[in-house]
């Protein structure tokens, strides 16, 4: 199972929010390529960069930051937050990201979505699948949508997708464990890479993710707040 650390991005510092809530922004370093350089001295090897001032925009905002990252480490970067056009992808890949994650661009033009998983591949194009009370959350988790995570997973899946983020927002940041529950229900209905975000609190949860089958997770606040350190990971990189 692939650790990968979060770097979300809100006018170029990094910082966490709880359960998407740009009113709780906490800024935890004010140059994302310092932090992204001690997780490569630390063995990590992935990285999943979020440009929430994309997210809730109509464009990709924090392009650059993904550039200074992607031109000074050797971190694969899956990249997210603003990606809706074709020009924001070809940035977004043109920048730097070895994935690009769409989320709210897969509700609203899905024919744009196929489009890119045609165009550059399963192995480049993940689903962003973030959920709230089990539908599908847009615009940086600003709107939530009617349709069900769990059918929209497959719906994508029988399209060609293999990678998918799921995150249940209402666990996100709060550091209380994951949805387990949830997973076990996506990996049962359909057969995906499936990389696990929001509520990692401590290791045994990296354990019975791994145990249910995730492809990979996703670890914030967990490492910011020291609960999981850089050290406690190595094992598992």
């Amino acid at each position: 199972m692939r650790i990968i650390p979060a770097i979300d991005i809100i006018g170029g510092k990094c910082v966490r929010l709880t359960k998407g809530d740009y009113a709780t922004q906490k800024i935890y370093n004010h140059d994302p390529l310092e932090l992204a350089k001690e997780f490569e001295a630390n063995g990590i090897q992935y990285l999943h960069l979020v440009d929430l001032d994309g997210a809730r925009s109509n464009q990709i905002i924090n392009q650059n930051v993904l550039e200074k990252i992607a031109s000074s480490t050797n971190l694969k970067i899956d990249f997210g937050g603003g990606i809706k056009s074709d020009e924001d992808i070809r940035v977004a890949f043109e920048s730097g990201a070895f994935q690009v994650t769409g989320g709210s661009i897969a509700v609203k033009k899905p024919d744009i979505f196929l489009s890119w998983i045609d165009t550059y591949g399963t192995d480049r194009i993940i689903l962003g699948a973030d959920c709230l009370d089990r539908k599908i959350a847009t615009q940086g988790w600003l709107e939530k949508s009617e349709s069900d995570v769990v059918d929209f997973i497959r719906y994508y899946n029988q399209k060609g997708i293999s990678y998918v983020i799921c995150t249940d927002i209402s666990k996100d940041g709060m550091m209380a464990g994951t949805s387990d529950k949830l997973y076990r229900e996506v990996l049962d209905a359909v057969k995906v890479k499936l990389i696990a975000s929001g509520g990692v609190s401590c290791l045994q949860n990296l354990v019975e993710l791994k145990a249910l089958g995730c492809e990979g997770v996703i670890i914030g606040k967990a490492i910011y707040e020291g609960a999981i350190t850089l050290k406690q990971l190595a094992p598992w990189l």
